[in-house]
């Protein structure tokens, strides 16, 4: 059954943390101080995780749903969204990422027909930015290569 905002605001804590479920495997985690997390549960390579979607009231229900939904379609596409997020977090601003280093890397190949670069470039963003495109590059081993 799906949750609504009378329902939630209705949440009050008890003891231990519980949850509010709602459809599509996302939930409200109330806490005992009163806080309320927007969680969604998904497997990922045959791994359950928990990704979160936000904090209630700064994250409406429509908000989180928006998240989920969002989430899913990564999940769908074979990417972990938790993966992807930490990513996007964890870039320093004066590091060079592996899409900077490549995309220097193409534009230094000028005598390469623009057609030609145009295609690699579409086939980086489709197949491998959204992987290791955010990781810092002196980071990046060849072993995480290997896992995707």
């Amino acid at each position: 059954m799906a949750l609504t905002d009378a329902k939630i605001r209705a949440a009050k804590p008890e003891a231990k943390p519980y949850k509010i479920s709602d459809t599509g495997n996302m939930f409200l985690l109330v806490h005992p101080n009163g806080s309320r997390y927007w969680r969604l549960r998904y497997r990922h390579l045959g791994k359950e995780k928990t990704l979160a979607l936000g904090v209630y009231p700064e994250v409406s229900l429509s908000e989180a749903r928006n998240k989920r939904d969002n989430a899913r379609k990564l999940i769908a596409e074979g990417i972990d969204p938790c993966e992807q997020k930490r990513a996007k977090r964890a870039v320093p601003e004066a590091a060079e990422t592996f899409e900077t280093v490549a995309i220097q890397w193409l534009n230094s190949k000028k005598k390469d027909q623009e057609s030609h670069r145009n295609r690699i470039l579409r086939s980086l963003e489709m197949h491998v930015f959204p992987f290791i495109g955010l990781r810092d590059i002196t980071t990046l081993k060849t072993p995480d290569l290997l896992v995707l």
